[in-house]
């Protein structure tokens, strides 16, 4: 079992998906009010949502070197600070530019969390424990959707007056937790295995030992030599060597998760979701699309909750093909619900479509993907594999968000749910072929298994 001290310091790292999650999602609310206020074309509006995951795809390929260089506690401060500054900067626009600069300065501390934070979580918990605590990152990050949401909600409710201070507030309230969590970074060690790579050993055996206790420090630090003994450079990991034969076989299971994720359409829904609802009518009773919406992210937190448990139980090889397979057929169930019968769509199918999604991802390709990464690559070259197929994902979801304003417009709901069913048939049929299981295995294992001997 992980010391307390262990438990503490991935709790505290873990924040950080919460603040990303809040961070991100505030604009999820405030979106309705900002096409209004700025009357934004469809481009436009698609370009003010997905502005944030350009600027965030940007970071995520250039935190993992920068994680490697200047550590990842380093990167996670840097990013807090561009989540404080990004809330006031576009609370504050006074114009359409200026809140997508907000919004760039926002992506980047998203990219940077997203690469920095599972990669410490990994090499700082124990093998038996390392997929329910990377699991805890993605937890928090749900539940800073949901706290998000409940906010944007509660900010409608108030009606604040002029009309125009709904969004201000909605953005702006971000800066709140990122000072806070600034503080708490104070009270984290850097990661161990990054001292280690840079041949500080008696630094990290130092925090492995007040993490873990002095035997399985000794152990692991043993097994992290072993790993970086194989490679004797002390350079920077480059892109060439990823393309090395034997990493190829890795390198393709991360860009296929990578890609799986974001293309079967869920920072769309997230991103997009009051204005579907809106678009579905309102024939359950539910009073507001942000009420839907917050009901969104509950189910988001609960599935995460259930993967967090059952991730280092059943298995990551099996959660992901059985989520999958839950995402399509509930991304069918969206469509058939958009698809309009005598000019009516069917709310009902359209929210229980919806929700299963959410459920399956959450349960799912949302928490797995992330452990996976942090676990397939070795040592030496995982922070910028993991910026480089984080990068391929981050890619993916630009597009999926620029574009959906467009889709729902000239395709409608039910082409646009029905495509991406079809990516999610298509990425279950390829996972089931090249997925590996990576349950309870140390990451100097793994890569003995997935890398040398592939």
């Amino acid at each position: 079992m992980a010391a307390p001290r262990s438990i503490g310091t991935i709790l505290i790292i873990a924040l950080s998906g919460l603040l990303l999650g809040f961070d991100g999602s505030l604009f999820t609310g405030a979106v309705v009010f900002v096409k209004t206020q700025f009357t934004l074309t469809d481009f436009e509006l698609g370009w003010t949502v997905s502005s944030h995951t350009f600027s965030a795809t940007v970071a995520i390929f250039l935190a993992g070197p920068l994680a490697d260089r200047i550590g990842r506690r380093t990167v996670l401060r840097i990013a807090t600070v561009m989540f404080a500054v990004s809330a006031i900067v576009a609370a504050a626009a006074n114009g359409y530019p200026m809140l997508i600069v907000g919004r760039l300065l926002s992506g980047l501390g998203v990219g940077a969390v997203f690469v920095a934070a599972p990669m410490y979580i990994a090499e700082i918990s124990p093998p038996a424990l390392r997929g329910r605590m990377v699991t805890i990152n993605q937890l928090f990050l749900v539940f800073g959707i949901f706290l998000a949401s409940v906010n944007n909600l509660a900010i409608v409710q108030i009606d604040l007056h002029p009309a125009e201070a709904n969004w201000r507030w909605m953005l702006g309230i971000g800066a709140v937790p990122a000072v806070l969590y600034l503080f708490a970074l104070l009270f984290v060690p850097e990661s161990p295995r990054w001292h280690a790579l840079h041949g500080r050993l008696d630094a990290a055996r130092r925090i492995l030992a007040r993490a873990h206790g002095d035997a399985l420090a000794e152990r692991e630090l043993a097994e992290v030599c072993a790993s970086l003994a194989h490679d004797t450079r002390t350079s920077d990991a480059t892109l060439r060597e990823l393309w090395a034969p034997q990493l190829r076989g890795v390198l393709f299971i991360g860009v296929v998760v990578g890609v799986l994720q974001q293309i079967t359409g869920i920072n769309a829904v997230l991103g997009y979701a009051p204005m579907i609802f809106a678009s579905a009518g309102r024939d359950l009773g539910i009073e507001t699309p942000f009420v839907q919406t917050t009901l969104i992210t509950l189910v988001n937190v609960v599935f995460t909750v259930a993967a967090l448990l059952l991730i280092d139980r059943v298995g990551r090889r099996p959660l992901l093909l059985i989520g999958t397979a839950g995402v399509a057929l509930c991304q069918f169930a969206a469509a058939w619900g958009f698809q309009s019968s005598g000019g009516h769509i069917n709310a009902i199918w359209v929210l229980a479509g919806l929700l299963g999604f959410v459920a399956c991802f959450a349960l799912s390709l949302g928490p797995i993907m992330w452990v996976l990464f942090s676990e397939i690559f070795p040592n030496r070259v995982r922070a910028l594999a993991i910026s480089c197929v984080g990068l391929v994902n981050s890619t993916v979801c630009f597009f999926a968000q620029l574009v959906f304003p467009w889709q729902m417009e000239h395709l409608g709901g039910a082409q646009t749910f029905l495509i991406y069913a079809m990516f999610a048939v298509l990425g279950l049929a390829v996972l089931a072929r090249i997925l590996p299981e990576t349950r309870g295995r140390s990451l100097e294992e793994l890569e003995e298994t997935l890398v040398r001997h592939s």
